[in-house]
């Protein structure tokens, strides 16, 4: 193994120990028999407001150094991660992983690089060869991305989908009939076919649609694992919220779902906080 590149990140073992329980372990061997699903861990960082950022389509910093550090761990142990269209326009991100070891940051090839898949069901993303992750997979520094859309959203002679397969990525289409164009995709297909193309874990980490969608009444037991920081910040109205929809029983609104197993872990100014979701 190479020593590790100086832009590469540490989570040090007496952190990573609290964590390791609620992701999938590197040490239980792969399933012999197909998957239906990935294991599903939703990690993203909140102010205290609830608020992801300030408002729709602006990038705002809110983990702290050490909560960071623990967000590249995470990558190391799960085969994808997972965002949304609107997340890779307004940040455009790398989507690899820094921890020093990893394939890229003094690891052999791509060894422990999630593969980053966007969902992107009109085809909004212009991604480009200056997108960050592209670049990053034509340096060998992370995976080729893949892109979860609707059949017809990318041509077969797209510009965007050669680039894609020209750095180790690809398109890959879901055909359904749904109500209105407006639809969101749902979210039983989106991991039936992550773990058809060899998916066996995947970390979701926004944005705002995304994680809404998926802790919303008809998704929230597709999600294994819930790993959220939280900053020590109040963002202020008209930012991008963590509020799914309501859930109602005979008339009555009652909680969409409650967190067990819950553990909560102090980095650096930020509080980390672990749980399952009940019935998971």
């Amino acid at each position: 193994m190479e020593a590790p590149t100086r832009d590469s990140l540490r989570f040090p073992a007496s952190q990573a120990q609290h964590i390791d329980p609620y992701i999938p372990s590197p040490s239980t061997p792969p399933p012999s028999n197909p998957i239906s699903k990935p294991h599903v861990t939703l990690t993203f960082a909140t102010s205290l407001d609830s608020q992801l950022s300030l408002a729709p389509g602006v990038q705002t910093a809110l983990s702290g150094p050490e909560s960071k550090a623990m967000t590249h761990y995470l990558r190391s142990w799960h085969d994808a991660i997972l965002i949304g269209a609107g997340t890779a326009i307004a940040d455009n991100p790398s989507l690899n992983c820094r921890i020093g070891g990893v394939g890229g940051y003094g690891g052999e090839g791509l060894e422990r690089q999630p593969r980053p898949v966007i969902i992107d069901p009109k085809g909004r993303w212009n991604v480009t060869a200056e997108s960050k992750c592209v670049q990053l997979a034509a340096s060998g520094r992370g995976k080729g991305p893949w892109i979860v859309t609707f059949r017809g959203a990318f041509g077969r002679e797209d510009k965007r989908r050669k680039l894609l397969e020209s750095v180790g990525g690809a398109v890959l289409e879901i055909t359904i009939v749904l109500a209105t164009t407006n639809s969101p995709m749902p979210w039983s297909m989106i991991l039936s076919v992550l773990a058809g193309n060899g998916i066996k874990s995947v970390m979701i980490e926004g944005g705002g649609t995304v994680i809404n969608g998926l802790i919303s009444p008809a998704n929230i037991r597709e999600v294994d694992s819930v790993i959220i920081t939280i900053a020590p910040v109040w963002l202020g109205k008209g930012g991008v919220q963590v509020c799914p929809d309501e859930r109602e029983q005979e008339g009555n609104k009652i909680p969409i779902g409650r967190l067990k197993d819950v553990k909560w872990l102090p980095l650096g100014d930020d509080v980390v906080l672990c749980g399952r979701p009940n019935g998971s």
